[in-house]
């Protein structure tokens, strides 16, 4: 049996769980599966957020899958960068309750596995925050000041900023015993940021320069259909409709189901990856016939960015935001390409008119359009045109 030796360390101002282990590709595969799971290449080791409720969850997972656990598990009490306290582990019992209601309040909402994750992280980290204050007695002002701690001190994106906004009003909501308004906290705008887009050129060389057949056929699927990332690893051998050339994409974000196409010129690959690999349930598996990792598909799709010569920060979501540009440039209507994505508003498909090409390129710039005119007047050569 192997053994996994759980550790609790500070990484980037937080405390986490560090799960270590002799290297074994099954038991890295397996653990990787586990919800919020990370790797530092400061601390060379996979990790989680130091939550005693994912603790709990993470045990009884290692030992699902035949794994021993040694625990060297530490009290770490956390400081800012002047060595002011910030946070002391662990809870104490009437905030360690109250956060276990409120998992299960998510949980009872039907809330994804990641967004129960991420809302939880952040008022887990609130109730720390304000240390050995009584849960009744939270006010608008420890919300204010913990907001400024984390966006000051973690510097966190706007986007993040908004996710524990959202927590907060969820956790107002859920307690109402506190005197914290949730419709008070302030919700910074969201990041008028354009996506990052690859060329056809670029996606085909992207496709090519992947040599393993596995990663090759998750880059063609995550671009030739659209898929989120979530979406691909969920799917099962029955999603496919090879005849009609159709996926069956089932509890989408939203939970929603929707059909999306499926390239013809997929089916040899498809043929050749399902022949070599003979997936049994999800059609990509990791090699115990579960979930395939969402970190790997990052740290591949990495590497091949870097074969083929791209530069541009590409993610999974990447060619997702490719294909619905693609589709538009090709004259697509947008309210199809909607439905393909799965949108609930059609307001989220029109950034994609933002990127798109193909009402640019036949606008000049005024410049080249001023020196075409200086040159066809100027034919003696005494203007000197840009080198």
């Amino acid at each position: 049996m192997n053994t996994v030796t759980l550790t609790s360390f500070k990484h980037n101002l937080k405390t986490c769980l560090g799960i270590k282990f002799r290297y074994d590709y099954e038991v890295k595969e397996y653990i990787k599966t586990f919800p919020g799971v990370r790797w530092t290449k400061t601390h060379k080791c996979f990790y989680i957020y130091y939550d005693e409720a994912r603790i709990k969850a993470l045990k009884v997972h290692l030992r699902a899958g035949d794994l021993s656990i040694n625990e060297e598990i530490q009290s770490i009490v956390e400081s800012d960068r002047k060595g002011t306290i910030i946070r002391a582990k662990p809870l104490n019992k009437e905030k360690t309750e109250v956060y276990g209601h409120f998992i299960k309040f998510l949980k009872g909402k039907r809330f994804s596995e990641s967004t129960v994750s991420t809302y939880g992280g952040f008022v887990l980290d609130f109730l720390r925050f304000t240390e050995e204050k009584p849960v009744d007695s939270l006010t608008a002002d420890d919300v204010r000041l913990y907001l400024e701690w984390a966006v000051g001190t973690l510097n966190y994106a706007v986007s993040t900023h908004r996710q524990i906004v959202s927590a907060l009003r969820h956790f107002a909501y859920f307690y109402p015993a506190c005197a914290i308004d949730g419709d008070a906290i302030y919700m910074p705008k969201k990041d008028k940021k354009l996506p990052v887009v690859l060329s056809v050129e670029e996606v085909l060389k992207l496709i090519q320069v992947t040599k393993n057949l596995k990663h090759r056929t998750i880059i063609a699927m995550l671009y030739s259909s659209g898929l989120r990332i979530g979406e691909l690893l969920s799917l099962e051998l029955r999603d496919f409709d090879l005849k009609r050339n159709q996926l069956h994409i089932k509890n989408g974000k939203g939970k929603k189901d929707r059909y999306v196409t499926l390239a013809t010129s997929l089916h040899p690959i498809l043929k050749n990856y399902y022949a070599t690999y003979k997936p049994k349930n999800f059609f990509i598996e990791n090699p115990k016939g579960n979930n395939y990792s969402a970190t790997s598909i990052r740290s591949f799709l990495k590497k091949s960015c870097q074969a083929a010569g791209i530069s541009k920060r590409v993610t999974p979501h990447s060619l997702r935001h490719s294909y619905a540009t693609h589709l538009l440039e090709q004259g697509t209507d947008i309210r199809y390409i909607q439905e393909l994505l799965g949108h609930s508003r059609p307001e989220t498909t029109m950034v994609y008119t933002h990127v798109s090409k193909k009402d640019l390129r036949g606008i000049k710039s005024p410049l080249d359009i001023a020196l075409n005119k200086l040159t066809l007047r100027d034919n003696n050569g005494d203007f000197a045109l840009l080198s």
